[in-house]
Parts: C-alpha cells; structure tokens; sequence
C-alpha cells in the first residue's frame, strides 16, 4: 500500500515539475537543450559511436531487449538498456526527473504521458517526426497521447493491444463454433453462458479483473467505443461513463454475474493473476492481452477477435502499451534520435518487433511475412489500425482509472456486483477527479 500511495504521489508531483528551467530544457542558450539539438538533425540523427541510456518496465523487457540488441549490432551507437521494476517505475523517473538526471531516452506507459509531457519531462520531436516519410502512418493513438500545446514528443515505443480471447476446445464442447467468436456483446454474453452450462468443474465462461482498474479500461472501454460512443469528452476533463452504450457493458456483465457465468476469482482480482486462468483452460472467452498470445497459445487452442460492441462492426482496441522520447536531460539527441528513427524503420517495425510477435506502431506494416504466417496475428495488427480503436488521453488518468480505489473501480464493481443505482453518483465522483 506504501508503494502505491508513493506511485500516486509521484505522479502528482510530476505535473508540478513545469519550472521555467525544465520547460526550457536545461537553458543556458541552446547548450544543453535537447530540442535545438533536435532541430538540427537529419531524418536519420547522428551514427558516431555514442553510449546512449535508455529505461523501459519490465512488462516490455521482451521487446525492449530485442530492439536494443538489433540496434547495437547494427549501429557504431551502442544503446545501454535499464530494466526497472513495474512497481517501482514512477518513482524512479520522478526523482531522476527531479535531479536532471534522466537517462538518453526512455519508454512511458501511455496512460502517463500525457502527464510527463505536460511536465516537460521529453523533448520537442515535432520536427524530427514530420520529417519521416511515413509520418502519417504512424499509430496516432500514441502520437496524441504525447502531443502537447501542438508539439508532439513521443513515438509509440511497444503496442499493447485489447483483444477477445476464445477457447476453442471449449467451444466445441458447448456446441459453439470454434472458428467463431462474438461480433457483439450479446454474443459474447451468450457464448460466455453456453460454456458456463458445460458444468465442468473449475471451468467458468468468462474472467475480468474485477478490482483492476486498469483492467477495466483496458477491455471494457473498447465495448463503450465499438458501440459508437466516448468515455470522455476530447479535454478528457468530463466522465461520459452513464450513456446508455456504457450501460450496456454494464449489463451484460451484471446479467453474466447474476448467471454465474464469471469466475469467482474475479470479484477480488488486482490485476496481478487476470490471464492465468484462461492460460490453464478454465475459461471460455474473455477480453485479453494481445502481446500474450505466444504465451496462451502454448497451453491453449486460441481464437482472436476485436472486441464488440452493442451491434456488430469492426470492434474496437485500447491501444495501450508504452511511448518512448528523448529525455530534457540527454546531452546526445541527436543520437537518442538516430534510435527512435531506426526504431519506426522496417528493420526496427517488422525485423524486430513483427518477429517477436508484436504489433507494428505502423499501419503501413500490418501486413507482413509474419502475420502472413497466422491469421490471429493479422487480426489484431487489423484491429490495431480500426477507426475505433483509440487511446484516451487525460492528465489526471492515473488517478481517475487505474488508481486502487479509483471512481472508476467504484462505478463498475457497483455496476457488477452491486444494484447498479449509483451510476450518476459514481460518473461524477470520475469527473470531479479529472478536472482537478
């Protein structure tokens, strides 16, 4: 509990850290600033044999360590790569933030960006990314998170996608067709209840982390998009979480609950075990991680679709994951940039991330020899490119959603486990923390 009230307390410090020296990134004069030592650069940056830092949380070690070794054999730039602790990664930025001493470059789980761009943690890249050829194509859900008074300062670094996960030997048990899964909420609920009457003992239909917040965003306002609605208004300052879209969602769930249709696990889920037991073949269907299907395919016979909405359409995706910048204290820009170019590049998109099973941060290459090579792959490099897919943007997002505890956490756990009555209470207790 200490570290999470720490984490929040950081988080809120951050906003604060705007002082004319930050926000001028080191300034005396130009020397120092990362963003006039941007300015300068080509569309490539600089290849000279520098030493270059860079963190990232353990979540995306995989991926970070794949792109950092592809990029040091390759490269006379030699990138040294950190991997922090999930738990312990807010505070490790907030006090190096404090102290000017960020490393090079370094990687933000989307839902912080927002908050450390505005606190002048990144420099500008608004030049530096108009200038590749491919800036359009670039995934914009991220572009936004990072853009601020107009400037943008971050590129998607690792894509984490939301996903519907089926069980297809389950399926096929439950007399379900095991190559298709739900198109809309109500056959997800259907489904989820078909595999639910097999009666089999420790399976259930379907699993939610029912006291992760972060969970909950991550899967359910996916279903409030692809039902053709908002979670919160552009300034991301007003909760849009009563419409009758979102209370949809609400209901199908509360009715999967009410049917013991969802795993008893989940009343109390923190998030911390919210995969495992699709992995172990207790569960039918379910939102999902799309970066962990390598892992669930190893125990189970997986379907992939997008995630539905209240009629049937292309569904939708929280585009998650992290963005990465230059740091305000790098002293070698132009070479962290010489990273983050070749990172958007082919060799960096589809040689590296593509083969490692992760969706490119380009819609230009979604199709590939690898998702050629899976059909689920393609799926979610497809969902990963829908109109409805989005990642929400709010400063105070962390505390409004994610955060143990949260409005958020309280709206739905009402909405599920509780008589549902307190859905306008609970919708502007998230505002009220929004807008602070």
């Amino acid at each position: 509990m200490r570290r999470t009230i720490l984490k929040a307390v950081v988080v809120a410090a951050l906003a604060g850290l705007m002082t004319p020296a930050v926000a001028a990134c080191g300034g005396d004069g130009d020397k120092g600033n990362p963003t006039a030592a941007l300015a300068e650069v080509t569309a490539e940056g600089v290849d000279d044999g520098s030493e270059l830092t860079l963190w990232t949380r353990a979540p995306l070690e995989l991926q970070a360590k794949a792109l950092v070794d592809a990029y040091n054999k390759s490269h006379k730039n030699q990138v040294k790569l950190t991997i922090v602790p999930n738990d312990d990664y807010v505070a490790k930025v907030g006090a190096a933030a404090g102290s000017g001493d960020l490393p090079d470059l370094f990687a933000a789980d989307i839902v912080y960006v927002p908050n450390w761009t505005k606190a002048g943690l990144f420099a500008d890249l608004t030049s530096n990314i108009g200038k590749l050829p491919y800036a359009d194509k670039i995934n914009q859900g991220h572009i936004q998170a990072g853009t601020f008074e107009g400037k943008k300062f971050v590129l998607p670094f690792v894509l984490d996608l939301s996903v519907i996960f089926w069980n297809k030997k389950l399926y096929k048990e439950a007399g379900l067709d095991p190559e298709k899964g739900p198109t809309t909420l109500d056959e997800f609920k259907e489904q989820a209840l078909a595999v639910q009457k097999l009666n089999k003992p420790g399976v259930n239909g379907t699993y939610f982390g029912g006291n992760c917040g972060g969970c909950g965003v991550f899967t359910w306002f996916p279903m409030v998009w692809a039902s053709g609605a908002e979670v919160m208004d552009a300034e991301g300052k007003k909760s849009l979480l009563n419409s009758p879209e979102a209370q949809k969602v609400y209901s199908t769930w509360s009715e999967l609950q009410k049917a013991g249709a969802i795993a008893p696990g989940s009343k109390d889920e923190t998030g911390a075990t919210w995969v495992a037991a699709f992995q172990e073949n207790k569960i039918g269907v379910m939102p999902y991680p799309a970066t962990l299907l390598p892992t669930a395919a190893k125990t189970v016979d997986v379907g992939v679709t997008a995630i539905p909405g209240a009629s049937a359409g292309d569904g939708s995706t929280f585009v998650g994951g992290d963005g990465i910048g230059v740091s305000k204290d790098s002293k070698k820009a132009q070479q962290a940039w010489n990273f983050l170019s070749w990172m958007m590049s082919e060799q960096g998109q589809v040689d590296v991330l593509a083969a490692n099973n992760t969706s490119p941060s380009r819609t230009d290459l979604a199709d590939n020899q690898y998702s050629a090579k899976d059909p689920r792959v393609a799926t979610i490099n497809k969902v990963a490119a829908s109109p409805q897919s989005k990642t929400p943007v709010a400063v105070n997002f962390q505390q409004a959603f994610n955060a143990p505890g949260s409005p958020w956490v309280t709206l739905f756990r009402n909405q599920v486990y509780g008589d549902g009555k307190s859905l306008e209470k609970d919708n502007e207790a998230i505002t009220q923390v929004l807008g602070q």
